[in-house]
């Protein structure tokens, strides 16, 4: 979408070089000028109220961090205004003098600070929100790493190492849901129970990993595309190769590997269980998609096309497709009146497991559960699962 600067020129955002960048077009002469670039994304652009210059926020120092800048219109130097290492999420004052920035860090929540709009002034802290319960624990910093895939792509990664090893060197895997998303970065994690519970994990003797696989965003077009018309292609390959570095970098025991993860999260899981049983001893799958064909049509045919005219994308990408190979412990766990992957889809998957003969499986279904779940006893009762499974499993 473009946004007019003034009466012959309108500014946009393109991934044409392979990375959201900022641009100017004049239709007048019809020229078109790129005014930033590099291997990282310009992801939101403010025009000032004078129309001289551009506020960018964009992950140039690293992919998971975020600072706000400012750039002429006419193009030239970018400079960085905010200096806070991590998540900066800002609201300009409506004469633009103050930035309101929700700063956070990997194991700090958001807290509201107040920075001039200057280059290298101060952010000042205005809240504190956490309580005396929550500083009480020391929250880990998760290692920031990168590992080359298969196919010479560099992915992203946080570990959790284990504080003491348990004598099996056992290793979990996180899976983040999908809709282009991004989780391994040095802001607060909106999976912050998944962090909470990682934490817990690596107390207990694991190593835990979460991976910007394949399909991520945050890395440009060719990573976040990567899955098209194949999930459950590279972005499951991605987790078997986060895998090989932990045995190779960690020390972690490679016949006891588990995962988990919820929505595309739980569909990886499916497809790792099914088609790596190798790698995966066991896992837990939480309100997955089983069948892409049965999933929303907005965002599926993106990425798959349509049922109809790619049946092939459809069936190498359907977990019940593949459910003879489940040869480890899977426990599945859904949301009766899931509102995004309806509950029919689980279903289906366990009456194909049943043909299958398959008994090294179960379902844990919430009555009251949407898609999101909002009982706590709902989410304690899921976690007090998912440990037990790779207690009971992990540990050998």
């Amino acid at each position: 979408n473009g946004t007019w600067i003034d009466n012959v020129r309108f500014f946009y955002k393109s991934e044409a070089t392979g990375y959201s960048h900022l641009y100017v077009y004049n239709v007048v002469s019809n020229e078109k000028k790129q005014l930033t670039s590099g291997k990282w994304e310009a992801q939101r652009v403010q025009l000032s109220n004078d129309k001289k210059t551009f506020y960018i926020s964009g992950n140039k120092e690293h992919p998971g961090i975020t600072h706000f800048y400012k750039m002429k219109v006419d193009g030239g130097a970018l400079e960085q205004i905010t200096s806070m290492k991590g998540g900066n999420v800002v609201t300009m004052s409506p004469d633009e003098k103050w930035l309101a920035i929700n700063y956070s860090y990997m194991n700090k929540p958001g807290e509201l600070y107040l920075q001039e709009n200057k280059v290298g002034a101060p952010a000042r802290k205005i809240t504190t929100s956490t309580t005396a319960e929550f500083d009480s624990y020391k929250w880990r910093e998760p290692d920031m790493v990168s590992f080359k895939n298969r196919h010479g792509a560099d992915v992203y990664a946080r570990v959790y190492p284990a504080a003491n090893p348990h004598p099996s060197k056992p290793a979990v895997v996180f899976v983040h849901g999908a809709g282009y998303l991004q989780n391994v970065h040095y802001w607060w994690s909106t999976y912050f129970r998944e962090y909470m519970f990682h934490n817990l994990l690596a107390d207990n003797g694991y190593t835990v990993i979460d991976i910007d696989y394949t399909g991520s965003a945050g890395y440009g077009r060719d990573h976040r595309t990567g899955i098209y018309r194949h999930m459950g292609g590279k972005d499951l390959s991605d987790h078997v190769d986060g895998v090989k570095m932990l045995v190779e970098k960690y020390g972690v025991n490679p016949k006891n590997v588990g995962l988990y993860g919820g929505s595309y999260g739980g569909f990886i899981t499916l497809m790792a269980m099914f088609n790596e049983p190798e790698v995966f001893k066991s896992g837990a799958a939480l309100r997955s998609v089983t069948d892409w064909a049965h999933y929303n049509h907005g965002y599926t045919s993106n990425i798959l096309n349509e049922p109809v005219t790619d049946p092939n994308s459809y069936a190498k990408s359907s977990p019940i497709n593949f459910a003879k190979g489940l040869k480890g412990n899977l426990l599945m766990a859904h949301g009766v009146v899931d509102d995004n992957v309806t509950f029919s889809d689980i279903i289906r998957l366990s009456q194909r497991l049943i043909e299958l003969n398959k008994d090294n499986w179960e379902l844990a279904v919430y009555p009251v559960e949407p898609h999101g779940f909002t009982e706590p006893s709902s989410w304690t009762d899921e976690y007090k699962r998912i440990y037990k499974l790779f207690e009971n499993t992990l540990k050998k």
